[in-house]
């Protein structure tokens, strides 16, 4: 994987999670999230009572962007993956707590995604350069 786009997730923290329903209904939500680059998994805190929880549980598939808030086009840049999401593991915990330590004393519900494909779109690389990795799964 490109280190750039490695760089760009550790450097972001709000995450776009786009999650769908039996009958097909797309939905959104934003979410804190910490990266562990070891393990490729994007890790955020969300109750399966959350219309976005309750989706994941039933449809592991979800999609995700990250992107820096600019006007100038020159600094453009973000990142759209796809992945899937699973409940989150002791070492989910640990990554999560480090990044936002005042998480510690709150219950969390953790999630971690795998991705499956991402591409960082990063105009400061050159108008519209896109850098794509896919798993090898």
């Amino acid at each position: 994987m490109d280190e750039k786009i490695v760089k760009f997730i550790k450097k972001h923290h709000v995450l776009t999670l786009a999650t769908v329903n039996s009958e097909g209904a797309p939905y959104v939500a934003n979410c804190f999230y910490a990266y562990d680059a070891k393990r490729n998994k994007l890790i955020f805190t969300s109750d399966t009572s959350t219309r976005h929880g309750a989706e994941m549980a039933t449809e592991p598939r979800v999609a995700i962007s990250i992107v820096l808030e600019t006007r100038v086009v020159g600094r453009v840049q973000g990142i759209q993956i796809e992945g899937i999401a699973e409940r989150g593991d002791s070492e989910a915990h640990k990554s999560y707590i480090k990044r936002f330590p005042y998480a510690a004393a709150a219950p969390l519900e953790l999630w971690m995604v795998s991705p499956t494909m991402m591409k960082l779109t990063d105009n400061t690389l050159g108008f519209g350069k896109k850098l794509i990795w896919r798993s090898e799964e």
